[in-house]
């Protein structure tokens, strides 16, 4: 059995995995948000399979039909989390998606409660209030700049990456890596069929195909594998929460690489969101300890 603490620096690795999706995304020049999430989607799914029929002794179909519903909906939700961040980081700015994506712990603690009956402890309430208020410390000079539907889409990706965090959990699933495939396989056609409605070409230039491959091979994936394997000992407002670490980071690794303007309320909230994260593992570690 896994251990909380192995399952919590799984999740927090995850995160800053993730966190250098904005700055990946910024590389890209031609392709649209629906192009970018077909192919990152595309790029995913060899990787994630090969791990897949590693895992279960080369029997990984089998592993993916007992994911059942809760797969199907935790891919839906992958959706919706993975195409909503790719459209917001290209139509607002990386502020305003990093504060409404910050959401995320407080919708997959409600979603937690009501579809899977896990209580919130005191503990991760207060972080979680805690970081977003040091979120809103890193964005409140940014906030009035974003599109409206820039900020949308980061609220759709905060829902869905709540959804994905619950089914994670969903009736004590086995194994939870067949979720994360099933939502690289259903973003690779949502993202297609998209591109098409909206008149995006899906044959996009060979450098914006090579930063969508870099992601899906190497973060996305990577950060998807350690994320579900911290699901089996992690409740999902404290999932979403600890990935967090996506959310403090991004602003950084935009300023330090691409110059992107950072102001002294980032580093002042971003401090705030880490020491929340923190604070709620190191809660959680002692409290099994004790136990």
């Amino acid at each position: 059995m896994m251990r909380y603490g192995t399952g919590m620096g799984m999740v927090l690795t995850a995160g800053l995995l993730w966190s250098f999706q904005a700055l990946m995304i910024r590389q890209i020049d031609a392709a649209g948000a629906w192009a970018v999430l077909s192919w990152r989607s595309l790029a995913m799914v060899p990787v994630l399979f090969a791990f897949l029929a590693w895992r279960t002794g080369g029997a990984p179909f089998v592993a993916i039909r007992k994911a059942g519903f809760a797969g199907v909906l935790g891919g839906i939700g992958l959706i919706a989390a993975m195409g909503g961040a790719i459209l917001a980081f290209q139509t607002t700015t990386i502020a305003n998606a990093a504060f409404l994506l910050a959401a995320s712990p407080f919708l997959a603690a409600i979603l937690g409660r009501v579809v899977l009956g896990e209580t919130v402890a005191p503990r991760t309430g207060g972080a979680i209030a805690l970081a977003l208020v040091g979120i809103f410390l890193m964005v409140r000079e940014g906030l009035a700049a974003g599109a409206l539907v820039g900020n949308a889409a980061a609220l759709v990706s905060a829902l869905g990456f709540a959804a994905f965090s619950v089914a994670l959990r969903w009736r004590g699933t086995h194994d939870s890596l067949p979720v994360s495939l099933l939502g690289a396989i259903f973003a690779v056609l949502a993202g297609a069929l998209a591109a098409e409605q909206f008149g995006q070409p899906l044959l996009i230039p060979g450098s914006d195909l090579m930063w969508c491959v870099l992601m899906g091979v190497g973060t996305m994936s990577g950060g998807m594998i350690l994320y579900t394997f911290g699901s089996r000992v992690v409740p999902s407002a404290e999932l979403a929460l600890l990935s967090n670490t996506e959310v403090v980071l991004a602003p950084f690794w935009v300023w330090l690489i691409l110059g992107e303007t950072a102001s002294a309320g980032t580093f002042v909230g971003g401090t705030i969101v880490l020491a929340a994260l923190l604070l709620n593992a190191f809660a959680g570690v002692r409290r099994l300890a004790a136990a």
